[in-house]
């Protein structure tokens, strides 16, 4: 479970890419980008990248991540791969079984399947998604689902189950076949939150947990607290390993990372105000009139970025990892353009003197 510690990193690091479209770029701009952010990444050390599923937002291409994962999987060759997550109540498990179990036939040994209750988007669009209105069911039901998609992965639904004769393919049941070799290994699964539930399910079921630091950091370590109280040993763990996911900017000018962090708040408003668009350009940010609400809500978000120089960036990762414990720290950096996406990636790894290619 557990990645090197290399160079001078408190912890293994990782990514998280949501896959920015800024404006004046497209989605193909977007995907290409996470290409190139996959591949520098993995040659500097990080541990894992991650795409996390979201739905109508013009600014976020990664509505479906098993497709994306896919691609990087074929240019890249060590890296983990994963969800940050699916949230699972948008779909049927087998679906997500088969999903990943064919990303793990793809990538040997290097796939993830994070998990989320959330449905990743407004409840209109979590209704079009799932052909339903009762979209509480899905987040209360959470438990089953997960327990379900369990099932599938693993390949023992009890007799008498309806589910007994169903099999997810790529799967285990591939080894019970004729003539069958199949790897006994399947994409370990993780829990994801940014509140107290799946902090706790996390821990009761003995699974790694990451929490959404990025967005609801009043949350990050009573969760954790919540989620070591909790924890059990299981097959897959014998201790609790918990990563955050951290919002995190360094550029060699100090300057840009501030307009650059003001147009991420601008996004961030127009989202929460149920105008989402494209990734604006730190211009507009500047020029942009918040409201006084606008400008609390803006202080307030954007006081939980690490940004600024590389030097800075470092300091503030390194205290965060203090004050919470994390066992690994997730970076989800946001630029109105790739280019500056990718060289923040790179000064953060030259700052704690993680290996060159």
């Amino acid at each position: 479970m557990r990645g090197p510690v290399l160079g001078s990193a408190p912890v293994p690091l990782s990514v998280l890419d949501l896959v920015t479209v800024g404006s004046g770029s497209t989605a193909t701009d977007a995907l290409r980008t996470s290409v190139d952010l996959a591949r520098a990444t993995e040659a500097r050390g990080f541990h894992r990248y991650w795409v996390a599923e979201h739905h109508s937002m013009p600014g976020v291409a990664s509505s479906s991540p098993a497709v994306i994962l896919a691609h990087l999987a074929a240019h890249t060759g060590r890296i983990r791969l994963g969800s940050g997550g699916v949230m699972l109540p948008n779909h049927a498990p087998l679906v997500i079984a088969e999903q990943f179990g064919t990303l793990e036939a793809l990538a040997p040994h290097r796939i993830d399947l994070g998990l989320g209750r959330a449905p990743g988007t407004d409840g209109a669009t979590a209704a079009a998604l799932r052909r339903t209105d009762t979209l509480n069911e899905g987040a209360d039901d959470f438990p089953q689902q997960l327990a379900e998609l369990t099932r599938f992965l693993d390949d023992d639904f009890p007799d008498g189950h309806p589910y007994r004769r169903i099999h997810a393919v790529p799967g285990p049941v591939q080894a019970t076949s004729p003539g069958g070799v199949q790897s006994p290994h399947r994409p370990p699964v993780w829990l994801l939150g940014s509140s107290g539930f799946s902090a706790r399910l996390a821990g009761l079921l003995g699974l790694p947990f990451a929490f959404a630091h990025h967005f609801s950091a009043q949350n990050t370590v009573p969760a954790l607290d919540l989620y070591r109280e909790s924890f059990r040993p299981s097959a897959l763990l014998d201790a609790p390993y918990a990563l955050i996911g951290v919002s995190a900017l360094a550029a060699d000018d100090p300057e840009e990372a501030r307009r650059q962090v003001l147009a991420t708040g601008l996004n961030m408003v127009r989202l929460r105000t149920g105008r989402p668009g494209l990734f604006p350009d730190p211009r507009e940010a500047e020029a942009y009139e918040f409201s006084p609400m606008e400008r609390e809500f803006l202080t307030s978000w954007t006081a939980n970025i690490v940004h600024g120089t590389a030097d800075e960036v470092r300091a503030g990762l390194d205290d965060l990892q203090k004050r919470t414990g994390a066992d690994e720290l997730m970076l989800t950096t946001h630029a109105h353009r790739g280019d500056l996406r990718l060289r923040s990636y790179e000064l953060i790894a030259d700052a704690y003197g993680l290996p060159t290619a």
